[in-house]
């Protein structure tokens, strides 16, 4: 039983300069997206959002996904989801919920994690492996894929709802992430 469609997706609608695409020789890059994702994050959702994270073991999702956290203002222990499967932080007037689907076999494990208690204005899905939860997850509104390249990373971020564009027009706004980009002129 999957979850509804949302925004541009629901409605086919393209979405122009959606694809973002940066260059992270160290942890300390990934650390600075997610810094930066967090401080991208419009202010306030009047939809969940949903990011989802994609990429092989150890290409840097978690790391990502703790600065966000650390971004937002966690700043007690964060820890992967990767046995508990999910992680939620109430931080005021948003809730993060950081969540690794690594272990789970599909949709039908998804179904019982109980994500549409999540699906709430002011709540954020940070959503590791989500190929392996196929149509019982949330479509995203970004989606950052994290991949190995020489010896560092790359990260590519796709928006794919209309308030996934004013996440990434956001991101792109931040000047901490320019020397990231390649090719930047």
């Amino acid at each position: 039983m999957g979850l509804a469609p949302r925004d541009s997706v629901r409605y086919g609608m393209m979405m122009p300069d959606a694809d973002f695409e940066l260059m992270l020789p160290d942890s300390g890059a990934t650390d600075a997206l997610g810094l930066a994702l967090a401080q991208a994050l419009p202010a306030t959702l009047d939809e969940c959002a949903v990011l989802h994270l994609h990429g092989e073991l150890g290409a840097g999702k978690t790391t990502c996904a703790r600065s966000l956290l650390r971004g937002l203002g966690v700043t007690g222990l964060i820890r992967s989801p990767t046995f508990t499967l999910i992680e939620a932080y109430p931080l005021g007037s948003l809730t993060a919920v950081h969540i690794d689907l690594y272990r789970l076999q599909g949709g039908l494990e998804v179904d019982e994690l109980g994500l549409r208690d999540f699906l709430n204005p002011g709540c954020l899905l940070m959503i590791e492996w989500p190929e392996k939860g196929g149509n019982a997850l949330p479509p995203a509104d970004l989606q950052l894929t994290l991949r190995y390249v020489e010896s560092g990373r790359s990260a590519t971020l796709r928006a794919d709802t209309a308030p996934g564009c004013n996440w990434l027009r956001n991101l792109r706004l931040d000047t901490r992430l320019a020397s990231y980009v390649p090719n930047l002129t």
